[in-house]
């Protein structure tokens, strides 16, 4: 009886290794390319690491692969692994391959570029991959654990290619090294099964966290769940292809009803009322850092020489309805605003109520342009701005390049041709104060240093005065920027309007901190900080002239209570534009504005009870 327990025992503890014994090639084989793809796409600077778990997950998703192969018969087993390598293979060698050459791993805007290659297109990237450069890269090491697979297998398939003398002698060390180890089986199987239960427990919250990921309902829920502290690490390249291919098709589906809402569009009239309209969207511009709104340090000197000549009317009380650039572009461009039935994707896009109505529009952006080395915020924010159907219903021109400063934009909008005919919409979308905020303005343009404020935040240390100080030059560069693009404007009958995206934490109060908190409860602190947003609307002086009255309700509107989410609704207006979409209630230049509509911070905290 007891001899029977024992046997039950031992075979229950042999099935720990069955997936293994049953296995072997592919655990070994798939383990050692998880570790390669990790070592390759390592960045090579300063405090890169490879992820904490991986040696651990690793070791529980390959084992849960050969545990769901054991289950399979056995002419099943071999055709799903044979796919399974196919899979892991061909990611791996895409991802190592991103990472060489864009210095980024696999993403979701670079699967959506993939998505948009023609024939000759994929056939040269094909040409590329196969060259000397590629293979003797990181791309090499990912080759050669393929290549001695391949050698591994062909050795078991064909052993008439290894002599017969070496075959006998592996053979009889091998039958030993069974014989001698068989007592130790149980043992060894215990151990398999401490090693797993270790690593799932080390793994739990990282594939806990992973299981949210892929659970999100949109792109933005997504794209948010990633601004979480602990969220998941997509650390193999095939759950970097699975995301991206779920991130994809949850933009699809949003893409899907934008088309069919923009096929509907449609403009009763259209009275012109301003016949050149342009808007120009800053990105992570704190109000509190601007001299124009009360900062002791001269961070907006043109702005304020702008308003003194009393043309550019400043307002003093606006907020972002969020404080990411993707959510608030959304917003901004939608004809939704917060509150409103169904989502922002169910209404047009005033770009395309614009060029339905007959005005000429033009897109400059420096941020928002489809590029394989972009993070999900940049898709998530673009992608309805990218997909070529909707960029066509929008845009009659849109500049194709990127630039390290934003005065560029005003080369690249040169070269469109300016303003192209009688009534023009012209869009400029900046990068503005994004981190890194060094990297936001030319270094012969630097003015302020971190000894400037060691009277002003004496609780900070030297480098997060540098990083304040950094700041601070890139709102002054984004000053000059903004007047420039104002110049451009100077003798047309033109109305110029500046909007940020959202605001930016940069060592507030006594915080050590900058950037944004994405998950932190919205208090009153941070919304001063990441929601208050600079506002302003300049005029020229053929446009005053010619619109008394325009001018007098923008002045009139300048302290009124407002969220950027409505700004569309203003534009039609300004625009004279008739249709079925525009809210009189939402025109913060009408005198039916609904000043206490609820300022709805992330669709979930009132700004104005904080």
């Amino acid at each position: 009886m007891q001899m029977g327990r024992f046997t039950i025992v031992r075979r229950a503890l042999m099935l720990a290794l069955k997936p293994l014994s049953d296995n072997k090639a592919f655990f070994f084989f798939m383990y050692l390319l998880g570790c390669v793809c990790a070592w390759a796409t390592l960045p090579d600077v300063k405090g890169a690491r490879l992820y904490e778990h991986l040696y651990a997950e690793l070791f529980v998703d390959v084992y849960v692969l050969c545990v769901l192969l054991a289950f399979l018969p056995r002419r099943v087993m071999v055709w799903v692994r044979g796919f399974v390598y196919a899979l892991l293979y061909a990611s791996s060698l895409a991802d190592v391959y991103c990472f060489v050459k864009f210095q980024c791993t696999l993403t979701p805007s670079m699967l959506m570029l993939m998505g948009e290659t023609n024939a000759r297109e994929a056939g040269e990237f094909l040409r590329s991959c196969v060259s000397a450069d590629v293979i003797m890269s990181e791309v090499g090491w990912v080759l050669l654990v393929m290549l001695l697979h391949v050698l591994s297998a062909m050795r078991l398939r064909f052993p008439h290619f290894v002599p017969r003398r070496w075959r006998e002698y592996a053979h009889r060390r091998v039958r030993r090294l069974v014989r001698l180890s068989r007592p130790a089986l149980p043992v060894l199987s215990l151990c398999v099964m401490g090693a797993l239960v270790a690593c799932v427990t080390t793994s739990w919250h990282n594939k806990r966290a992973t299981a949210r990921l892929f659970s999100g309902r949109t792109i933005g829920e997504v794209e948010h769940t990633l601004t979480e502290k602990k969220h998941a690490v997509l650390y193999l390249p095939v759950w970097r292809l699975a995301f991206s291919v779920y991130a994809n098709g949850l933009a699809a589906r949003q893409i899907d009803r934008l088309v069919a809402v923009t096929d509907k569009v449609r403009v009763d009239s259209c009275s012109y009322r301003s016949p050149n309209i342009v808007v120009i969207i800053g990105e992570s511009y704190n109000r509190h850092h601007s001299s124009q709104y009360g900062y002791v340090m001269p961070t907006t000197p043109r702005q304020k020489r702008l308003e003194r000549q009393g043309r550019l009317v400043r307002y003093t009380d606006v907020v972002s309805s969020w404080n990411l650039t993707s959510f608030v572009f959304k917003h901004l461009f939608s004809l939704y605003t917060v509150g409103d039935k169904g989502e922002w994707c169910d209404y047009p896009l005033f770009p395309t109520v614009f060029r339905k109505a007959g005005y000429h529009v033009t897109f400059v952006t420096n941020q928002f342009l489809p590029k394989a080395k972009e993070a999900v915020y940049d898709f998530s924010g673009g992608f309805f701005l990218n997909n070529p159907k909707l960029s066509a219903s929008q845009f009659d021109a849109r500049n194709a390049t990127l630039h390290a400063y934003d005065e560029e934009l005003l080369q690249d909008y040169a070269s469109l041709g300016g303003l192209q005919a009688d009534n023009n919409l012209v869009i400029f979308h900046l990068i503005g104060q994004h981190v890194s905020y060094r990297q936001r303005y030319p270094k012969d343009r630097k003015r302020f240093t971190a000894d400037d404020y060691v009277q002003l935040k004496p609780h900070l240390n030297a480098r997060e005065r540098g990083i304040l100080a950094d700041y601070d030059n890139a709102v002054l560069y984004n000053d000059s920027v903004v007047a420039e693009i104002v110049g451009l404007f100077e003798h047309e009958d033109a109305i110029v309007i500046y909007v940020p995206d959202h605001g930016e934490e940069c060592f507030e109060g006594d915080m050590h901190f900058f950037c944004r908190m994405h998950s932190a409860k919205i208090d009153a602190r941070l919304a001063h900080a990441e929601f208050d947003v600079p506002f302003w609307i300049w005029c020229s002086r053929k446009y005053i002239r010619r619109r008394p009255e325009v001018f007098r309700q923008i002045v009139n509107a300048r302290g009124r209570r407002y969220m950027t989410d409505a700004l569309p609704h203003m534009l039609l207006w300004l625009g004279g534009i008739s249709c079925p979409y525009y809210n009189d209630r939402r025109n913060i230049l009408s005198p039916d504005y609904d000043e206490q509509r609820p300022r709805l911070l992330k669709a979930t905290t009132d700004y104005d009870s904080l």
